[in-house]
């Protein structure tokens, strides 16, 4: 299982949790309300958090495996052009 996978399930699993916490207290409907409008704002904010954070990784991974494969061409071509010019002196 893919961490991503585990990271959206956990979070579920704990807001399905806080919710069942909640509405099983014994608390005004009011009160309540108010209690699980805080847990999924903050839920949200944490969210946000990670998809930011998720984000930035995935274009620094994207921008080190393009600066890689520029690099790997270049290499690829200097070796070809090396073996070509070897081949024309003979």
């Amino acid at each position: 299982m893919s961490k991503g996978k585990f990271a959206v399930g956990a979070l579920v699993g704990a807001a399905a949790g806080i919710i069942a916490g909640l509405l099983t207290a014994p608390k005004s409907g009011k009160e309540t309300r108010a209690e699980i409008k805080e847990k999924a704002t903050d839920l949200k904010e944490e969210a946000v958090k990670r998809a930011s954070t998720t984000k930035r990784r995935a274009m620094d991974t994207a921008e080190d495996a393009r600066t890689k494969a520029h690099d790997l061409k270049e290499r690829g071509e200097r070796a070809f052009d090396g073996a070509r010019r070897g081949f024309e002196k003979e």
